[in-house]
């Protein structure tokens, strides 16, 4: 079953409907937007979605070019992605 994206993180998608984002063809967007901006609740909703590897392949493809610095390292670090 779908879990809709936590309200906690509606503001960090306002340009689309929530409820109709999809998240087998809306993954980039969900995995850059909640890694960056995602309070406990949202990481925590973001991990019951996708698996660890799903994310962790996410940070070694396009962390570099998608989150800011901090962010990239928290997140290496965190999921052992560092290359």
């Amino acid at each position: 079953m779908i879990q809709p994206i936590p309200p906690s993180l509606a503001p960090f998608f306002q340009e689309y409907d929530i409820t109709r984002l999809n998240p087998d063809t809306g993954f980039f967007t969900i995995i850059e937007r909640t890694l960056q901006f995602g309070n406990r609740e949202g990481i925590r909703w973001l991990f019951k979605m996708y698996s660890d590897k799903q994310v962790t392949d996410w940070v070694k493809k396009f962390g570099k070019d998608c989150l800011p610095q901090p962010h990239l390292r928290f997140w290496q670090f965190i999921l052992e992605a560092v290359k």
